[in-house]
């Protein structure tokens, strides 16, 4: 009688309840983590647009205010030249932070990372609310202040640190909202 071969019939395969779960979270984590990335993009051309618009401002000759003279550049007043320094430095951490977004495409499940990232996030919007806090509230006295108005004869510089702080507060609102949804990611784990 010849051979037969027998042939193993398996069982049907375990499903592991906690993978399949796991997958749509791996996959909303990764959307996440894209649209992160698109987000930080959009916070470092705005705070890079901003640090460069008030950095290369100069108005045309001093201005004399009773006894005090001022310029019309970014560095003849410290708040300014602290809006600049800020938008610098968040606009390089943004730029580093890109290559942590990337990593959390290719791998959604870090969380070590994700924890960095929001810590530092939290610092930088701390620290460019500060900045744009500080040169918003100095545009508003040259605007109306008790001074003679320093707008009314510097009227192109007020316009571009005016059109800077907008990019400053863009990318407040754009990291509030990157440590939001930092925040989901993490606890989606």
């Amino acid at each position: 009688m010849p051979f037969k071969k027998k042939t193993k019939v398996s069982p049907e395969p375990e499903v592991d309840e906690e993978s399949n779960e796991s997958a749509p979270k791996a996959g909303a984590n990764r959307g996440i983590s894209k649209l992160d990335l698109a987000m930080r993009m959009v916070a470092a051309i705005g705070t890079l647009g901003s640090a460069l618009a008030v950095g290369t401002a100069n108005g045309a000759g001093p201005f004399f205010a009773g006894f005090f003279r001022f310029g019309a550049g970014y560095d003849d007043l410290p708040t300014f030249t602290f809006l600049v320094v800020t938008n610098a430095i968040v606009c390089g951490y943004l730029v580093l932070s890109l290559l942590l977004s990337i990593f959390h495409i290719l791998k959604s499940s870090a969380r070590v990372t994700r924890v960095i990232l929001i810590i530092l996030d939290t610092v930088m919007v701390a620290y460019l609310t500060g900045g744009a806090s500080s040169a918003a509230a100095m545009v508003h006295l040259a605007h109306k202040g008790n001074g003679g108005a320093i707008c009314q004869q510097h009227n192109s510089f007020c316009d571009r640190v005016a059109g800077a702080l907008v990019g400053s507060f863009i990318g407040v609102v754009v990291l509030l909202l990157l440590i939001s949804m930092s925040a989901v990611a993490l606890s989606r784990h």
